[in-house]
């Protein structure tokens, strides 16, 4: 039987890579700099955290190694002689941004050779022509924010008038995307929905990566909260991607989480969504279970990004990497004879870095499973490199870019 899973610790960047000054990332190291934190004891605006990051699994599977390959420092406080039993090294983007569908469809074998657009640091930060047309289209009364903004804070800053108004809050970030953030229940789910289909649609001319609806919900700034249901409209993939690949070949891919968002519903036969990274964790193990052969489940756990790296929470990030690598066992315990296993990211969030935004780095490259012997893989000069090995593994044709790992 031939099974594989993907995990993306959404954001756990092991290291800049060598670009990174031109992104204004200089010394950015999401992994490397949260152990620090813990090792030292340091404290931040969310608390003081007691005691070193405790990731024994993913120890053993490689990460602690494929870090100090990544960027020559040992990770601070984690035990690095322990045995490894993965493959493991680190892999180095080739696409021309750090954002998330560029980084998800590089590893599934389309590195994007070319920057999307982005909105300009000014406030307003939107065209003139956009928001009015977007106004027009969607019958709006105006709209908030029209700013580069931390998705959380902006909410907090103007959700109340929002409410009071009936006027959507329009943001960015240095990513491409267009955001737009309104309440569940005065504004209304679906009426969300609607006018973000209305600005996908005008962004595109922009070559803008996506427009993503942020609903939340709660009665007052102090209580405001984003929700699960959580949409991104995403421009569809350059190329045809190993998903594609393996829909035209009667495999199933199973979606666990935003990925079916990333990439536009494209090369996808199954969707499941889950609140938070536990539940997304449980929604892995429950379709992992239940895969035939030639089946690919792959899952996001976006929390890693969205609510510590983002927020830039150092704690919070580091308790979320404990709770991921104390669940690891259970999936390696299901895990039959001929099944692959893939822990990786898309991008670097250093929560120690100041902003808000991605950043540029290294990420983790970890196959393990039954079958899998012990082996450094060093450095993969592309994420297409993962793409191609499972490629490989499901018995596919020949990728367009990635050079598959040899495990023998």
């Amino acid at each position: 039987m031939k099974r594989a899973v993907i995990l993306v610790m959404d954001s756990l960047g092991i290291g800049a890579s060598a670009d990174a000054t031109s992104y204004g990332d200089d010394g950015a190291n999401t992994l490397g700099h949260i152990a620090e934190h813990c090792a030292q004891g340091l404290a931040n605006a969310k608390g003081v955290r007691q005691g070193p990051l405790k990731i024994p699994h993913l120890t053993r599977l490689g990460l602690a190694a494929a870090q100090t390959e990544s960027s020559g420092r040992q990770l601070a406080g984690v035990d690095n002689n322990i045995t490894i039993n993965a493959a493991y090294g680190y892999a180095i983007e080739k696409s021309k941004d750090k954002d998330t569908p560029s980084g998800h469809w590089e590893m599934t074998g389309v590195p994007v050779p070319f920057k999307w657009g982005t909105f300009p640091k000014t406030v307003p930060c939107f065209p003139d022509q956009l928001i009015s047309t977007f106004i027009e289209q969607t019958d709006l009364p105006g709209i908030l924010g029209n700013c580069h903004a931390s998705g959380t804070e902006i909410i907090r800053e103007l959700g109340e008038e929002h409410i009071k108004t009936g006027k959507p809050i329009c943001y960015t970030s240095a990513d491409s995307v267009f955001q737009i953030a309104a309440h569940e229940e005065h504004f209304g789910l679906d009426r969300l929905l609607e006018i973000s289909a209305v600005a996908k649609n005008l962004v595109d001319e922009l070559n803008m990566t996506r427009v993503i609806a942020r609903p939340f919900t709660g009665d007052d700034a102090e209580s405001f909260q984003r929700t699960n249901n959580r949409k991104d409209l995403t421009t569809p993939p350059i190329e045809n991607t190993l998903l594609d690949f393996m829909v035209d070949a009667n495999m199933q891919v199973v979606s666990v989480g935003k990925i079916a968002d990333i990439f536009a519903d494209r090369g996808i036969t199954k969707v499941v969504k889950g609140k938070n990274n536990m539940a997304l964790f449980d929604a892995m193990l429950e379709e992992l279970k239940q895969a035939q052969d030639n089946t690919l489940v792959f899952v996001n756990f976006v929390d890693f990004d969205s609510h510590f790296g983002h927020r830039r929470d150092v704690i919070g990030y580091a308790k979320a990497l404990e709770a991921f690598d104390a669940r690891l066992p259970e999936l390696e315990h299901i895990m039959q004879g001929g099944d692959l296993a893939l822990i990786t990211a898309d991008h670097g969030c250093d929560p120690t870095f100041p902003g808000s935004d991605h950043t540029r780095e290294h990420v983790p490259v970890l196959f393990f499973g039954p079958d899998i012997t012990t082996q450094n893989i060093g450095p993969r000069n592309s994420f297409a490199d993962m793409g191609q090995t499972l490629a490989n593994h499901f018995n596919l044709s020949q990728l367009t870019h990635g050079i598959a790992v040899d495990f023998n």
